[in-house]
């Protein structure tokens, strides 16, 4: 046995509570060792010493360089001590605090065993229920649609469907969102993720000038109170961008400092190098090379209030959660306080993250529900894309993935093939739309929020920022019916109850990719096959099965038994 792979740590993704009474313990081994037995020795830390009882661990999953046993325990004491029991080759080794050992003195277990001291109700991460069953969608407002002809256009520089650069202005707008909420409902969309809408002097409003008023590019305050309640009365939540990190040089408590630097009551609400701020030079801390976006300073309490305060009222408008802009530059203190008096108003509230990065540290139920999972995108464009990666790494990757973060996060995580930040995932697939179906199904399947950007069900093409922002195309001209077919049943599995959890059965067979999910009795698995030929599948079991290949055709089989020993050919789309 590799003793250098053997891990675990209690309060973390290895370790941690899935409801008030029960735990989920993971132990890391090395992919390579084959044990015999992993077994949990647990009870009462008061008791340990004297009586254990005994849980055998499943070796649920591997993502290539570590295998990982799992179990959960309903705990009869919430106050919860443990050590683990490994055999192998009939020899017994002890996992303790105090690491790898062949004895261990049970009598004085109390100074080595790990423990969950007391699981707290309160430190219990919970999944906000309307988002089991989520299907976003996200919108970059000025490109959309344009709803309001009476509003003054004179700042629009370019024409619909014209091309598009990093200044131009195209009139899309929150009426304009209204009139399409009836085609969004019939295309499986559940929640909108609108880019910011508050004043701003640019097409994305990512440097805001004004928290609380509407551009009037977009429309009013009472649009946006009319358009809110048009979307709740369709059952469809929305979400806002919020952007807590940076303002525009604009906005009036930057201004101000501007105008009379240290003397400024605002002056510590940034972090500025010198007695004034000088916009030429950029001498306090900003946006990526943006001058024009300095920071909020987080870490000062009265700058935390002013911007938490903005989001309640966000959520007062009507708003029903929250993505935070470049989340992961902001003090955790912020993010903390944040939750902590959002979830006390608004428990069903979502707050997600922008986070490209390792997002652990935001996801331990203190701060974020969930993060933009830039991760899984990554995967997703190497395994679909021009150059695909083989079914196991993809596998591999997947599974390490949700093994990073605990099931509640994983359940809340934001998936998607491509933002306003990226290019569009067609290009990235050589501008083959059967992969671009394919990517999609495997994002549904995935346990999280599947997001689709819009434009994808035409499909839009585009490279990077801005050309990944085109204008959407309502005379569907380049759409084909058996497409946009597919594109509405893939987004309709989420409807399936196997979808709505956070578990998934990841895995590689025969160099295709498996995907199932199961809950309440229902199952539903999908197959890709990239590899460029047939390749002979044996599905075995119930439920719902499908198989993707690179014409995006899928099978259905809805009957108690699925079809055994066929093949998944990668051109016909059919299990033949």
């Amino acid at each position: 046995m590799n003793r250098y792979a053997v891990f675990h740590r209690p309060e973390s993704c290895f370790a941690y509570p899935v409801a008030g009474d029960r735990l989920r313990v993971v132990l890391r081994v090395s992919a390579q060792d084959e044990l015999d037995k992993v077994e949990l020795l647990y009870n009462n830390k008061y008791d340990f010493t004297k009586k254990r009882y005994a849980c055998q661990m499943d070796r649920c999953v591997t993502d290539g360089v570590f295998a990982y046993y799992m179990a959960e325990i309903t705990l009869p004491d919430a106050r919860f001590a443990y050590i683990f029991r490994i055999t192998e080759k009939e020899k017994v080794f002890y996992y303790s605090e105090e690491g790898l050992s062949e004895e261990y003195l049970f009598q004085l277990a109390y100074y080595t065993f790990f423990q969950f001291p007391f699981i707290n109700g309160a430190d219990v991460m919970r999944v906000v229920d309307w988002t089991r069953s989520a299907v976003f969608y996200q919108i970059f407002v000025d490109r959309f649609f344009r709803g309001d002809h009476e509003k003054d256009d004179r700042y629009i520089n370019t024409a619909w469907n014209g091309k598009i650069d990093r200044y131009s202005f195209a009139g899309g707008d929150l009426d304009g969102i209204a009139n399409k909420l009836p085609y969004l409902c019939d295309l499986g969309v559940t929640a909108l993720y609108l880019t910011p809408i508050f004043y701003s002097g640019s097409n994305h409003k990512y440097n805001v000038t004004d928290y609380t008023l509407v551009d009037p590019q977009f429309g009013t305050n009472e649009k946006l109170k009319r358009l809110l309640d048009s979307a709740h009365e369709k059952h469809l939540k929305i979400i806002i961008d919020t952007v807590f990190n940076h303002c525009d040089i604009s906005h009036g408590i930057f201004k101000d400092v501007l105008e009379k630097g240290r003397d400024s009551e605002y002056y510590d609400w940034f972090l500025i190098d010198g007695d004034f701020p000088d916009t030429e030079k950029g001498n306090y801390a900003h946006f990526a090379d943006c001058k024009y976006m300095p920071k909020w300073n987080t870490n000062n309490s009265e700058v935390r209030r002013y911007l938490i305060d903005i989001a309640l009222e966000y959520l007062r408008m009507g708003f029903d959660g929250l993505r935070l802009d470049v989340a992961d530059e902001i003090s955790h203190e912020m993010w903390r306080q944040l939750r902590s008096e959002v979830k006390r108003q608004f428990p069903e509230a979502l707050i997600l993250g922008e986070i490209w990065h390792l997002n652990e540290p935001w996801l331990r139920g203190d701060q974020l529900d969930g993060v933009m999972n830039y991760k899984f995108q990554k995967i997703l464009v190497d395994f679909f894309g021009a150059v695909p990666i083989k079914a196991e790494d993809a596998a591999n990757r997947m599974n390490g993935l949700l093994l990073a973060n605990t099931q509640q996060a994983n359940a809340m995580a934001l998936n998607f093939l491509d933002d306003h930040d990226t290019p569009r995932f067609l290009g990235l697939a050589g501008g083959n739309t059967d992969k671009l179906l394919c990517a999609l199904c495997a994002m549904v399947m995935f346990p999280g929020m599947p997001c689709v950007f819009y434009g994808t069900e035409l499909p839009l093409d585009g490279t990077g920022d801005p050309d990944c922002r085109k204008t959407f195309d309502w005379t569907f001209r380049d759409q084909r019916e058996e497409y946009r077919d597919n594109f509405k049943n893939i987004l309709a599995l989420k409807k399936q109850m196997a979808l709505s959890g956070a578990e998934a059965e990841i895995a590689e067979q025969d160099g295709i990719l498996r995907i199932s999910r199961e809950a309440e009795g229902e199952c539903v698995t999908a197959y890709f096959n990239t590899c460029g030929k047939a390749k002979a599948l044996n599905a075995e079991g119930g439920g719902t099965l499908f198989a993707l290949n690179y014409d995006g055709k899928m099978i259905f089989n809805n009957g108690a038994v699925v079809v055994k020993n066929k093949t998944v050919k990668n051109c016909g789309g059919k299990i033949s």
